[in-house]
């Protein structure tokens, strides 16, 4: 659940998306009466723009608009925003509207004309019901564990579960078994497990099951006496011996060879090993993690895996989602990554220390549309290279990188006045259209900014942005 968004000294920011200036222009008059701080779009795309932008303590919708419907306007936002409350407004009192908005995550639905007065007790029990149950599961949690988790972002309620969870397991001295797709955090929940645990003062090994041959792996293990082997010229402790009463943590694990996980399966059953060329066996103390991307239970029908270390292994499990099962914590990765690398690369710090630098809308719109297969590594690394190649504070399209420009369709670098191709994406002809007309208007306008703003009925501060996202280079007087 997200923290509600509330500015002190008021009831709660409510967005008024309605293309009627009269329905519009009243309710900001009511809202602002009421104590609240209120922000409109005269259509559903500038609608979606701003809750893409912007936190809201609740919505207020029209269900019919020119452009983007309500309807739309409300799955698309439901996709990444299961919690922000929001109300349909419509002239039309339909009860088939009102069942398919609600089945759409609505919250309420009122006809025009309706009730002010009911209304407003309607947006003030909505917004003071979440903001109680916000601080109600997030006390609950405070007091129910001391964990600190600093690398793991996220603001999901799927992630809120899993921080539960991880929060949860630290203490036992239960097996657990990570489970996920690649780049989604399996080892570092494994080391926040190891660091909230009575034994975080001892050593986290980490082992690549699959980057060693099955000889080097156990003698990495399990270490060897002096003569075990041709090169083994003097005893070597392994990993089990320098981890006890620590935690080892097994990278996909699915890559282990039989002899291995038949002495793995020992470690955990009788919990001792012996080294190689030894006879007599070493009791240890070491808690085991484990990780795969891989479908073990597949690995075990086929015979590739052990069915009994399978069991032993995975007595507890806990499942990564993937990034684009949880886009809403793309926003607070983002920072995170442009705090780490601003900080790394000493570019774009405020006062605190803390990066300047951010994406532009269209280049967040990219971010949150993307499906990303990399996951969480791949956000990062998409960070990582705009904070290298950034100029300016905000960082233009064409700074991410050609897998999810051209993923998402869009093609940035093209020539002045060239027309579009023919395969051109939805995102290139809207932009050409929009930059198209936003030029001719100008021109029109002499190069005045505050006219063409006028005779388009934008705010001047949303032209001005459009301007700098299309790369509009304004004419001074007397400039052919």
């Amino acid at each position: 659940m997200t923290a509600p968004h509330a500015s002190p000294g008021s009831r709660g920011k409510v967005l008024v998306i309605d293309d009627e200036i009269d329905i519009r222009e009243g309710l900001e008059l009511l809202l602002t009466t009421e104590g609240y701080l209120a922000d409109t779009a005269h259509n559903g795309g500038q609608g979606l723009e701003k809750l893409s932008a912007n936190s809201y303590d609740l919505v207020l919708l029209d269900l019919m608009m020119p452009d983007i419907g309500g309807m739309e306007v409300l799955e698309e936002f439901r996709k990444r925003d299961r919690e922000t409350p929001v109300f349909m407004i419509t002239a039309y009192g339909s009860v088939e509207a009102a069942v398919k908005a609600l089945k759409l995550g609505a919250n309420d639905y009122f006809s025009k004309p309706w009730d002010n007065d009911k209304l407003i007790i309607e947006i003030d029990r909505m917004i003071e019901r979440r903001r109680l149950e916000w601080e109600n599961t997030h006390l609950k949690r405070a007091l129910k564990q001391r964990y600190n988790f600093p690398n793991i972002i996220g603001k999901s309620e799927r992630m809120l579960r899993l921080l539960d969870l991880v929060g949860q397991v630290a203490n036992s001295r239960s097996t657990i078994m990570i489970t996920g797709e690649t780049g989604t955090g399996k080892e570092l929940v494994a080391k926040a497990i190891h660091a909230n645990s009575p034994r975080a003062d001892q050593m986290f090994v980490a082992v690549n099951s699959g980057s060693l041959p099955p000889e080097l792996l156990e003698s990495t293990l399990f270490g060897h006496v002096k003569g075990a082997f041709t090169s083994a010229i003097q005893t070597k402790k392994g990993y089990f011996e320098v981890a006890d009463k620590g935690t080892i943590f097994f990278d996909e694990i699915g890559n282990l060879g039989p002899e291995t996980q038949i002495k793995l399966l020992r470690v955990l059953q009788e919990k001792e090993f012996t080294p190689l060329g030894a006879t007599d066996p070493q009791k240890v103390d070491v808690r085991i993690l484990a990780a795969t991307n891989a479908d073990l239970a597949q690995l075990v029908k086929d015979g590739k895996f052990r069915e009994d270390l399978y069991y032993r292994l995975n007595v507890i499990n806990i499942s990564l989602p993937s990034l684009r099962e949880r886009k809403e914590d793309i926003p607070p990765l983002v920072s995170h990554f442009f705090n780490f690398y601003c900080r790394e690369n000493d570019k774009f710090l405020d006062d605190s220390g803390r990066s300047r630098l951010q994406f532009a809308p269209d280049a967040v719109q990219i971010l949150m549309e993307y499906n990303w297969p990399g996951n969480v590594r791949e956000l990062e690394n998409v960070v990582e290279r705009a904070v290298v190649l950034a100029v300016e504070e905000v960082v233009p399209v064409d700074v991410l990188p050609d897998t999810v420009l051209q993923a998402s369709g869009v093609r940035v670098a093209r020539a002045e006045g060239s027309p579009l191709p023919a395969d051109a994406s939805l995102f290139e002809i809207v932009n050409d259209f929009e930059r198209r007309t936003i030029l001719d208007r100008l021109e029109r306008c002499s190069w005045s900014q505050t006219e063409a703003a006028e005779s388009l009925r934008v705010p001047l501060s949303t032209l001005n942005q459009k301007i700098k996202r299309l790369d509009i280079k304004i004419k001074r007087k007397g400039e052919q």
